[in-house]
C-alpha cells in the first residue's frame, strides 16, 4: 500500500504531510539537497543557516546520506546559540551541529556564533543566505524569537534574547536539561527579517507536542503572537510535517 502524504498550500506556504518522522526528515532532506545542487551550479557555493534542535535529527541524519551533495562549497551558519554556557557545554548548538552535522563531512566553511555579535553579523551578511533549515517551537518560534520578542521588522540580524517559560520548558522536554533552572534565561538569536530574506526556507516540524503551534502557523492571523505565521508569506518556503506533528491542523482541512 502506497503511504499517503498531503500536500497543500497556506496563502505562500507549502505543506506537505507526511505518515512518519523518517518519511517527513527524508522528504526534507531530498529537497535540500536538490536546493543546494542547484545553487551551488548557478553561485558556485551555497550558504545556509541550520537550526540545532533534535526535531532536526532525521533531517540531518538523511541529508548525510547524500553523497552526490558537493559539501566542499557549503558555507554553514546556525541560528541561535546560548552564549552564557561554558563553550564545550553540549548544550551549545554550536556543539549539537558539530556533533550531529559538521564532523560528519568536509564542509566548505563553517561559521559559529561567538560571544562577538558583531563578527558573526559581519559573515552573515558578506553575501546573501540562500537556505535557512529550521523548526517551529512550541510558542511558535521561530529560531528563539519567542512571541514576546518577535520583531517582523527587527533593525538587526542578530540579538541578545529573554527567554519565555514556554521555550525553556521546551528544552526539559527535548531532553537537553534535566530542570527548567538550568535552561539559560537568555540567548543570542538571528532575527525574524533576517531568516525571512533567505531564498529557501525548509521548516522541518515532527511530534505532538508541535500540533498547536503547526495549527496556528497555518491559520491564525499573521501576527508575532505565533512568530510561524510570518512563513505563510515568504515566496519559497516548504513545510514539512508528519502525522502527529499535523493532526490538529488536518482536522480543519
Amino acid at each position: 500500500m502506497t503511504e499517503e502524504i498531503r500536500k497543500f498550500k497556506a496563502c505562500e506556504l507549502s505543506v506537505e504531510v507526511y505518515p512518519s518522522r523518517l518519511k517527513m526528515g527524508e522528504a526534507a532532506a531530498s529537497h535540500v539537497a536538490e536546493q543546494f545542487r542547484k545553487v551551488v551550479s548557478q553561485k558556485g557555493e551555497v550558504r545556509i543557516i541550520f537550526a540545532a534542535a533534535v526535531s532536526q535529527l532525521e533531517f540531518i541524519a538523511s541529508l548525510l546520506k547524500f553523497n552526490d551533495i558537493p559539501w566542499e562549497k557549503i558555507v554553514a551558519f546556525h541560528m541561535d546559540e546560548y552564549h552564557t554556557l561554558p563553550a564545550d557545554a553540549p548544550q551549545r548548538f554550536g556543539n549539537f551541529l558539530k556533533k550531529h552535522l559538521f564532523s560528519k563531512k568536509e564542509f566548505g566553511k563553517v561559521h559559529y556564533i561567538a560571544d562577538n555579535m558583531n563578527s558573526y553579523v559581519s559573515l552573515l551578511e558578506e553575501a546573501p543566505i540562500d537556505i535557512v533549515a529550521l523548526g517551529i517551537g512550541e510558542n511558535g518560534h521561530l529560531a528563539f524569537n519567542d512571541p514576546p520578542v518577535a520583531d517582523f521588522n527587527d533593525p538587526k540580524t542578530i540579538k541578545e534574547v529573554k527567554l519565555d517559560e514556554v521555550c525553556r520548558q521546551q528544552q526539559v522536554n527535548d531532553g537537553e536539561f534535566r530542570s527548567i533552572d538550568l535552561v539559560p534565561e537568555t540567548a543570542l538569536t538571528i532575527t525574524m527579517p533576517a531568516i525571512m530574506k533567505a531564498d529557501f526556507l525548509s521548516v522541518v516540524v515532527p511530534g505532538p507536542a508541535k500540533a498547536d503551534a503547526v495549527k496556528k502557523t497555518i491559520y491564525d492571523e499573521i501576527s508575532t503572537e505565533c512568530p510561524s505565521t510570518i512563513l505563510r508569506i515568504h515566496p519559497n518556503a516548504k513545510l514539512f510535517l508528519d502525522a502527529e506533528s499535523s493532526q490538529l491542523a488536518m482536522n480543519k482541512q
